[in-house]
């Protein structure tokens, strides 16, 4: 079943570490987690999710790709800007799980970045072994 993840930002940025390391399962030893996002206007990162940080983030990809910019795709959805911001990032990250939890460093969390909000997105979370 989806993660579901409630953006309240037209760019936002929300740390889904704790859900997805709930949808580890306990007995998997050693394995390969992969949260995916199923949007085009979407991405998962692992970063810090220092709150200046995350702001920087959000001020960063709106400097990369400016609002309103003239794109051929806003006479269709208005959202271009979303989909180019969509395209620095990635779909999907794997993260290793050893023991049952999730093998990210002292520093790293899984970061939910929406670049079309704000929204309910969907992000799978499967893994391996």
């Amino acid at each position: 079943m989806p993660i579901q993840v409630e953006t309240t930002d037209r760019r936002d940025i929300v740390d889904i570490t704790a859900e997805v390391e709930a949808a580890v399962p306990a007995d998997l030893e050693r394995g390969l987690c992969t949260v995916f996002v199923q949007h085009t206007t979407a991405g998962v990162v692992v970063n810090e999710a220092e709150q200046r940080l995350l702001g920087d983030i959000e001020t960063f990809l709106g400097a990369i790709v400016p609002d309103e910019d003239g794109y051929a795709h806003d006479a269709l959805d208005g959202n271009a800007d979303s989909h180019l911001r969509a395209l620095l990032l990635d779909e999907s990250v794997s993260v290793p799980v050893r023991d049952g939890t999730l093998a990210l460093g002292t520093w790293q969390s899984v970061l939910l970045v929406d670049c079309d909000g704000p929204r309910t997105r969907s992000v799978t979370v499967t893994c391996t072994s």
